[in-house]
């Protein structure tokens, strides 16, 4: 009878993703991004210009420092920011967002044999990105991605994460209405699915995130992680960022300090799911917690 079972469950997608300089197999384990900030302003207290990260050093050093750390620890890609993106958060020119990120990424890509994102939605931003080394561009405004963004991804070869925020990080958490949440998140990125292929971006090479706490209620969320098995329909690979989220918060009435095993819980239950990359501050931790939850799911 357990046999009889298992073999009715749906696997989990696979795919094989094209950075341009790298070929990633998705879906037999679970990929974790570790987020490397380097802001002032992070929500999860971490960023490399943080005043009590200035305290140890050149902030370029310590995202450099920070990025092997979590290499050792686990991490199968590197997500760079140089803007934070929580709710309130203020824009910066790309003037800085550069003077943030390209050093980081000009040293990480020197010394690691994994892949770089760049977390951006900035053109010019991306464009330096992958001049630096980069090969993923991770875009917030993925649901309304700049066309003249999706170009040059797709003149470098290189792979897109479009995530679905409704409004921007100023506003996103203010009037928030869907018609209905999945449908209206499908609709969105499906949209932004065509017009990369219309631009001339290979669906191997595009990954789907709807965008936790990005334009929706703790309700949203769980949902969504509930039944993200629905988004599946898309036939791509889906990344799902949780980590330390004030969602979790809501949940276990803890502060951004307290959320890890929070944290691991969403991460367990994405993988479950279906997601296929889990983007995280705490790799260490959530190694184990991968490990374990793709040792169960491919039993």
């Amino acid at each position: 009878m357990a046999n009889e079972t298992s073999s009715q469950k749906s696997p989990r997608q696979k795919y094989i993703l094209d950075t341009g300089r790298f070929r990633i197999p998705l879906g037999d384990s679970t990929k974790i991004m570790g987020i490397v900030n380097v802001t002032p302003d992070s929500f999860s207290q971490d960023g490399c210009l943080s005043q009590l990260s200035k305290a140890s050093g050149n902030p370029s050093e310590k995202a450099v420092r920070q990025g092997m750390k979590m290499i050792r620890q686990g991490a199968d890609i590197l997500d760079i920011g140089g803007e934070s993106s929580r709710p309130g958060s203020k824009r910066v020119s790309a003037k800085e967002e550069l003077a943030r990120v390209i050093p980081a990424i000009t040293q990480l890509a020197k010394k690691v044999n994994i892949p770089i994102s760049i977390d951006t939605y900035k053109t010019s931003v991306a464009k330096n990105a992958l001049d630096a080394g980069a090969c993923i561009v991770n875009n917030i405004k993925g649901a309304q991605p700049e066309r003249s963004l999706l170009k040059m991804v797709r003149n470098y070869n290189a792979a897109i994460v479009l995530m679905h925020m409704q409004g921007m990080p100023q506003t996103m958490q203010k009037n928030i209405v869907y018609r209905n949440v999945f449908e209206d998140i499908l609709k969105r990125i499906q949209i932004s699915v065509e017009n990369c292929l219309e631009i001339g971006i290979k669906s191997d090479r595009i990954i789907i995130d709807p965008g936790i706490g990005f334009g929706k209620t703790c309700e949203h969320n769980l949902l969504i992680l509930k039944h993200l098995d629905r988004f599946k329909r898309l036939n791509l690979p889906i990344l799902i960022g949780t980590s330390r989220k004030s969602f979790i918060g809501q949940v276990l009435n803890k502060d951004v300090r307290h959320r890890l095993w929070g944290t691991a819980a969403t991460v367990s239950a994405s993988i479950i799911n279906g997601a296929h990359i889990v983007r995280v501050h705490d790799v260490k931790e959530i190694k184990d917690t991968v490990t374990m939850t793709d040792a169960i799911i491919n039993s």
